[in-house]
Order: structure tokens, then C-alpha cells, then sequence
């Protein structure tokens, strides 16, 4: 074991247990990033190869000096495709991925941390909140310590124990949230078939939470939260954990990103619906259709949605009707590979974004200042879409959500580019998304709220005895 006189960082090892599915391996490998840059902490961050290499992969702004990154074995596991004609719209093809996943790791991840509990006074653990079954041995070893990471919204973090607590009314549930939450179907519904693995609520220490928020953006979810039973367990709003700024010498290159760099300023529509959805041929026809009446300018990144194995088996390419590239060229970009979504969202050519409202395309939009045009497809995507058009006025709601596949017509997707990107409620809400990045930025930047938090954590985690 580390001397007792020896500095609090050398004496702290951090592992990171992220989930593996890509927004989740993202946030964490960020957060891995910010607290190597912080502090002299060695961070082990953990998953299989295949994952591990995914995250690596796609990874932006990373500097991963002071990172170990642990690749074990992959299990062997099913790896179908997406199914587009899913009743639930949700991505129950990557359970078998995410099972065998979870049940292998519960070992090595053990293993991993009573090996480095020997080598430091103290290993923190930060578990993706899904991966609690892999964490249930490591109470077991008396100088470890585990905590919680939501990869989501601490609204939706709130609906979850709301809606678990059989949605009474409480007092500390802020103006109209109530209603608006009142509006979204239980977690069978965003989360329909989900493995027991998944599941588990195992880890029964735990030490505090952390969330991918900012006081700045969500202070009275947080505090909701703490007022409401988590008030025995330590809090930390450690976010954004993307890069809040773009260097353009370390910018990817990109045909996408030199055309923007073209376009007038706001002028250019962004349309992603994350690596978890994937729409049926027809769906994708009207988009491409309300894109082109619209006569906007846009990027439109479309790929199918990701497969448990990235890396193996064919990939589905979606079809567009005849002749559409060649009807928008000069004014539209197709992006069929892995598109540079923060730095497309950081161009000042973007004005607004088409999304599904993924909680990490979210805080990337939040933290660009780009408002949004919300589009829901399943999980917490739709409390999402609520905080940032109901709550935080910095969005615009597409088409009200159904549970199932419902096409959505081509005239209801140009009406929503049309509003977000040419008429003056579109301009009151660009407004205000550029006022709440300036919040955002402005938390993680030295003595901002965020940037306060991480103190107080790294502080924490580095305490004597």
C-alpha cells in the first residue's frame, strides 16, 4: 500500500466503468480526460477491445496522457441489425451486446480494482448508473470507494424517481414541471424489454452521484433531487464534459466542415438522430423531402443506428428517393460516414439542429448555443425534448411523441425548419440558446459553478483519512 505520507494524488487510483454503448463510453472518456488534465490521478478506464476501440474511435479533443485504458477480452454475444420496424423505436439490439457485457466484466473489473487496492490508499470507482451488476463485488474491498454516474439529465434522473415513487406530488417540484413530466409514459415504455443485468440495482454503497449537468442549467433539478432522498449521498454537477471550445488547429478534417465554413453565419440546419435510432426507408423519404422544401441550407448525418459491435457484421444504407443529392446540391450535404458533431455544431454556419435529443447531443447543442428542433424517439430522450422546449425555451417541438413507428410527413418537417430557421420565433430562441452557452462556458471556466464542483469532488476523492 502507498505510504501514508505520500501525496493524495499518488495515493487515489480512478476507474472508470462506462456502459458499453456509444454515449455512454463518450461521456465517460471525457470525464476521464478532465480530471487527467486536473490532476495528477492515474484514471484506468475499462471495457472490452471492441469497445474500447469504438470509444478511441470516435473520441474528440481527447488527450488521453494519464489514462490507462484496460482492454479485455469481447464475450461473444449476438450482433443484429438494427430493426427500423421496432414497435417501441427502441434499440433492443444492442441488449445482447450490453448483457454479455456486463455479466463478463463483473470479474475482471473486480479484479482490477482489489489489484490497484493494494498499490494506493484509496480507488474510486465511477459506474455508469446501468452498470451496477458488475460493481456488486467491489463492496468487498474496504479501501474502495464507488459512485454513481447519471448519463443522463437530472430532470430525467428526477422523473425516474418521481415516477418510481408512484408520481405523488411533491413540494419541491418546481412551477409547471409537474404537468410537463405528467405527460411522459412510465419507464416500460422508454425502456421496454430491458435485461435483468441492466437493471440491477446490486451496488448497495454508494458514495455520491455525478451528473453530465451544470448548476447553471439544471440547479433546481439538482437540488430537487437533493431535497427529495438522495440528501445522504454527496452530489457532484461536474458538466458539460464536452469541449466547450473548438481549437481550429486540432479541428478534424472534413468536407462537411470546409463547406460550413462557407455558409453565412446560422444560416445552416444540422439534422443527427444519434447512433440508437434508426428510421424505415419511408421515414426517411419525408425527411429528405421536408429537407428539400424547406429550401434551407443543411448537413444532414445519416447513418443507420449503431450495431453492438460496430466493427462487425454489414451495415444498412438507408435510401434516399432518386435524384435528391443532385435537387439540393450546393445548398445540402449528405454525411454518410461518422460526422464531427460537436464541430459542426460549434461552425458559426450552424443555426439549429434536427435531433433526437440524446442527452449528450443536448448539452453539445446547449454548450454551441444552437437551438433545436426536437424530435424524440425513445428513453429519456423525451423528458429531454421537454426541458429544452418547455423548460428551458431553447427548442421547438417537431411532432408530438406516439409510442410506435409513426411516419412523420414531409410538409410537418419543413413546417419545423421553417420555424426554427426562418421567422422570428426562431430568432427569440437562437437567442437564447447563444445566452445559455455563454452560462454553460462560462461554469466550466475557472471559478464557474462546474469548475467549482470539480474541485470540491477531486478535493473529496483526495481527502486524508
Amino acid at each position: 500500500m502507498a505510504s501514508e505520507h505520500s501525496s493524495p494524488d499518488t495515493n487515489v487510483a480512478v476507474v472508470m466503468v462506462p456502459l458499453p454503448a456509444q454515449g455512454h463510453l463518450n461521456q465517460l472518456l471525457h470525464l476521464s480526460c478532465r480530471l487527467a488534465s486536473a490532476t495528477s490521478l492515474p484514471i484506468h478506464y475499462i471495457g472490452t477491445a471492441t469497445h474500447i476501440r469504438q470509444a478511441k474511435l470516435r473520441a474528440h479533443g481527447i488527450r488521453a496522457q494519464g489514462i490507462t485504458f484496460h482492454e479485455f477480452p469481447t464475450p461473444l454475444f449476438e450482433n443484429p441489425q438494427p430493426n427500423p420496424h421496432s414497435s417501441a423505436q427502441f434499440p433492443e439490439h444492442i441488449y445482447p451486446s450490453a448483457s454479455a457485457t456486463v455479466t463478463y466484466l463483473r470479474g475482471p473489473v473486480h479484479a482490477l480494482v482489489d489489484d490497484l487496492s493494494k498499490k494506493h490508499e484509496r480507488v474510486v470507482i465511477v459506474y455508469d448508473s446501468l452498470m451496477s451488476y458488475v460493481m456488486q463485488d467491489v463492496d468487498r474491498i474496504p479501501n474502495a470507494e464507488s459512485y454513481r454516474f447519471w448519463s443522463i439529465s437530472a430532470l430525467m434522473v428526477y422523473f425516474l424517481d418521481w415516477h418510481a415513487r408512484g408520481r405523488r406530488t411533491r413540494p419541491n417540484l418546481l412551477g409547471n414541471v409537474e404537468s410537463i413530466l405528467r405527460e411522459i409514459p412510465g419507464t416500460d415504455t422508454l425502456f421496454p424489454n430491458m435485461p435483468s443485468e441492466l437493471r440491477s440495482n446490486s451496488k448497495a454503497s454508494v458514495s455520491g452521484n455525478i451528473y453530465n449537468t451544470s448548476r447553471a442549467l439544471e440547479g433546481p433539478f439538482l437540488d430537487s433531487l437533493e431535497l427529495g432522498g438522495k440528501a445522504a449521498q454527496k452530489q457532484w454537477a461536474l458538466g458539460p464534459f464536452n469541449p466547450v471550445e473548438i481549437n481550429s488547429t486540432e479541428r478534424r478534417p472534413h468536407e462537411c466542415l470546409d463547406w460550413l465554413d462557407r455558409q453565412e453565419p446560422d444560416s445552416v440546419i444540422f439534422v443527427s438522430f444519434g447512433t440508437t435510432s434508426c428510421f424505415t426507408d419511408e421515414q426517411i423519404e419525408e425527411i429528405a423531402l421536408g429537407l428539400e422544401r424547406s429550401r434551407h441550407k443543411f448537413v444532414w448525418a445519416l447513418r443507420d443506428a449503431d450495431k453492438g459491435d460496430i466493427f462487425r457484421g454489414e451495415i444498412r444504407e438507408p435510401v434516399l428517393p432518386e435524384g435528391f443529392e443532385e435537387r439540393v446540391k450546393g445548398r445540402g450535404m449528405v454525411v454518410r460516414e461518422w460526422a464531427p458533431q460537436l464541430e459542426i455544431l460549434a461552425n458559426r454556419g450552424t443555426g439549429g439542429f434536427l435531433s433526437h435529443c440524446g442527452w449528450n447531443s443536448c448539452m453539445e447543442s446547449m454548450t454551441m448555443g444552437v437551438p433545436v428542433a426536437t424530435w424524440p424517439v425513445h428513453s429519456d430522450q423525451l423528458v429531454n425534448a421537454a426541458l429544452l422546449t418547455n423548460v428551458l425555451k431553447v427548442g421547438i417541438e417537431v411532432r408530438e411523441w406516439t409510442c410506435g413507428p409513426v411516419v412523420v410527413p414531409s410538409g410537418v418537417v419543413a413546417e419545423a425548419i421553417a420555424r426554427l430557421m426562418g421567422s422570428g420565433e426562431g430568432d427569440e430562441i437562437r437567442e437564447r440558446a447563444k445566452e445559455l452557452a455563454i452560462s454553460l462556458r462560462s461554469s466550466v471556466a475557472e471559478g464557474g459553478v462546474s469548475h467549482e464542483e470539480m474541485k470540491s469532488f477531486i478535493t473529496h476523492i483526495t481527502r486524508w483519512k
